[in-house]
């Protein structure tokens, strides 16, 4: 029996990109405490990454590696706005508003692309992160 090139060059198209597929978990691997929220990255994030909650800056522990997550806790309950920006990636969604419950933690699965743009010179550094009393924001991996 004779295969057609074709047919060969769907097969191993189709298990390259079976292969090249990394799952994203949709629920946590453990239970997130109360007043936390999970960013879960679908890519790995270089940074630097900045953060704002009811519009104010909040400071992110960066890794020098790339993290997958965005942990952020000291949150009280209720309805919060957030805006997520770097200057090496896009995410989506990167800004909305969050609804935390008294009784557990929130899991947000935001998408990641890389953005390669090419600068000129140097940006201008931003000024320091304000933050909010007892809100803390580390990337992880």
């Amino acid at each position: 029996m004779k295969f057609h090139p074709a047919i060969s060059a769907l097969v191993l198209l189709g298990a390259a990109s079976f292969l090249g597929c990394r799952k994203v978990p949709l629920t946590p691997s453990h239970p997130i405490p109360a007043g936390s929220v999970v960013f879960r990255f679908t890519k790995a994030v270089r940074g630097p990454v900045e953060f704002s909650l009811d519009g104010t800056r909040i400071p992110v522990q960066q890794l020098p590696k790339g993290a997958n997550n965005l942990q952020v806790k000291g949150l009280t309950p209720g309805k919060h706005r957030f805006f997520l920006t770097s200057q090496r990636e896009t995410f989506s969604p990167d800004m909305g508003e969050l609804d935390l419950p008294t009784d557990k933690g929130l899991y947000l699965i935001t998408l990641t692309q890389q953005l390669d743009a090419v600068l000129y010179g140097k940006p201008d550094p931003l000024p320091p992160a304000e933050g909010m009393p007892g809100v803390t924001a580390v990337l992880v991996k």
